[in-house]
């Protein structure tokens, strides 16, 4: 556990496994703590170096009144990787934390291995902007319970949720063990209104990172076209497509998402 103060901001991160293995960043998505990657980051521990590092305003990260746009956070994280002096990583980045890597790879190309992008945009489309105008006012509105449990049902695929009802409770009631501090209700419509106005598409020809773009065919928060946008506008990258996942590809499909990403990242050789 640490923090480094950088970019205005003092940035809590974790770093686990052997420093002498390749190092791989977490970035996650747009509830912005590193404890959302779950069984992942003990994966990727036990063949990676890895760091995970909560987002500007979330977590035990600093909650700053400003700084909301992926390209800040971008710039946020890649103040971390030079911090570290690990050279390039691997950068797995989640649904935001996809948007994120994508402004990495393109502003801050030294601190960028491979790009690794699941369930991911490179801009809203003319559905996922209604979605998230819904969801701007339940998060404005709502009580946190609602809200939460509105949000699992464009989060877990139907097929996962008809068959673990306890995990999709048991994340519901993790997210709301976490206290909401004055100010946060307004960090997170920031934060919405920053993805929502992310929008790389026309930009994505320039990233030269190995890439890999990942989702399920059952996401219905970042449908899979997104993806399919994303992967035909960076040259080279590859698409992997989990059947009957949803936008929690890695929750829902656990082996699976780190059997293809490490195998991703496992080819990249200097």
């Amino acid at each position: 556990m640490a923090v480094l103060s950088t970019q205005g901001i003092s940035q809590y991160y974790e770093v686990h496994g052997d420093p002498a293995n390749p190092p791989v960043l977490l970035v996650a998505g747009l509830g912005g703590v590193g404890t959302s990657w779950g069984a992942q980051v003990k994966l990727f521990a036990e063949r990676y170096y890895v760091i995970v590092p909560d987002h500007r305003g979330t977590g035990r990260t600093t909650h700053a009144a400003d700084g909301y746009t992926t390209q800040q956070l971008a710039a946020d994280m890649a103040a971390l990787v030079e911090h570290l002096a690990l050279g390039p990583v691997h950068v797995v980045g989640a649904s935001t934390g996809g948007a994120i890597g994508q402004y990495m790879a393109l502003n801050h190309p030294h601190t960028v291995r491979s790009l690794t992008m699941a369930s991911s945009f490179a801009r809203f489309d003319a559905f996922v902007r209604r979605e998230f105008e819904v969801r701007r006012k339940l998060a404005a509105e709502s009580d946190r319970r609602t809200l939460y449990s509105c949000y699992a049902l464009f989060l877990f695929s139907p097929t996962y949720a008809r068959e673990n009802p306890e995990r999709v409770q048991a994340w519901v009631d993790r997210v709301l063990a976490n206290p909401e501090a004055p100010g946060d209700r307004e960090i997170a419509l920031k934060r919405i209104d920053m993805i929502a106005a992310h929008d790389t598409l026309a930009q994505l020809g320039a990233i030269t990172q190995p890439a890999l773009v990942i989702c399920g065919d059952h996401d219905f928060c970042t449908p899979l076209p997104l993806s399919q946008e994303i992967a035909g506008a960076v040259p080279g990258a590859e698409l992997a497509v989990l059947e009957g996942g949803g936008h929690f590809i890695d929750i829902e499909r656990e082996a699976d998402f780190f059997e293809v990403v490490s195998g991703f990242i496992d080819r990249q050789k200097d």
